[in-house]
């Protein structure tokens, strides 16, 4: 249930936060053993997105509490994990997320499938 919370403002924020996702992440980018850059696999990264909702899920399936951060919601925890994943990818195959959400927002703003759009088609306005 939507409870009023601007979601487009921690949308903005989270993604000026994500900019400094790949150094804190930069450790997962490199070799064990050489210190050299790998080339990670894209799939694998998307699916281990996909895993973090997937537990988001099971946390919300069952109304558990996180069992790393026990005073948190494991949802809300794996939700920040997927962002952090998110992030990570966005930052390492130089993708501009801000940008993307934004016209993104503007286009979801005029869509054909609009709530008001839906409405003006409804009653023929």
């Amino acid at each position: 249930m939507f409870n009023g919370t601007p979601l487009r403002g921690f949308a903005e924020i989270f993604i000026t936060l994500g900019k400094d996702q790949p150094e804190a992440n930069r450790k997962w980018w490199l070799d064990i053993h050489t210190g050299e850059p790998i080339e990670r696999n894209k799939g694998e990264l998307i699916c281990l997105m996909h895993s973090e909702l997937s537990e988001a899920m099971e946390g919300e399936r069952k109304g558990l509490m996180d069992d790393k951060l026990p005073h948190r919601r494991m949802a809300e925890v794996e939700l920040a994990d997927t962002l952090i994943r998110i992030f990570d990818y966005a930052g390492a195959y130089g993708y501009d997320l801000q940008g993307a959400y934004r016209e993104k927002m503007a286009y979801n703003a005029l869509a054909p499938n609009s709530p008001e759009q839906q409405l003006a088609d409804a009653f023929g306005s």
